[in-house]
């Protein structure tokens, strides 16, 4: 398994612990040192007393592997570039349930849109979100309520000792 930076500096940081609880100080001490909570701590050090300092180390993530490969994840960004239209969606906005199709349509790999946001967060894309407005919708109108008929309402506002009937 390959480390990144994140992984390196969190397995330091329970060496740490370990290494200032062999020095005598104090589990409440060390979490506050590393910025962790007392329970991270005993447990760090629960696991080193069974395992040595080979029980601090990283250890493989639970749960299913990955369906869709390393290089599939690295290949997605290049074919998002290319525009939604590209795949025949009208509009070349990227929502969670088109980046969805398109990795089914590609990598045979079906997601929840909420995953397809997890994936893309991890690939520093953004999921977006189209504006829904109504077609029959009369900007014009709107625009002047806002400028002349809102400012009126607003101004008639009830005083706190006015009681509104209802």
């Amino acid at each position: 398994m390959k480390k990144d930076k994140a992984t390196s500096w969190k397995e330091e940081r329970r060496k740490r612990a370990w290494a200032l609880y062999q020095a005598g100080w104090m589990q409440k001490d060390i979490a506050e040192a590393l910025g962790v909570t007392k329970g991270a701590v005993s447990q760090w050090i629960k696991r080193a007393q069974e395992g040595g300092e080979a029980g601090l180390r990283e250890r493989p993530r639970s749960g299913a592997p990955a369906r869709l490969s390393q290089a599939d994840r690295q290949k997605l960004p290049e074919l998002l570039e290319r525009g939604a239209e590209s795949f025949g969606f009208r509009g070349d906005l990227w929502t969670c349930s088109r980046v969805g199709k398109v990795i089914q349509r590609e990598f045979g790999v079906k997601y929840h849109p909420a995953h397809v946001s997890r994936i893309l967060k991890d690939l520093n894309w953004t999921p977006q979100k189209p504006i829904r407005r109504a077609k029959q919708r009369q900007e014009a109108d709107i625009q002047h309520w806002k400028e002349e008929r809102w400012p009126g309402l607003k101004k008639r506002q009830p005083k706190k000792d006015e009681r509104l009937s209802s």
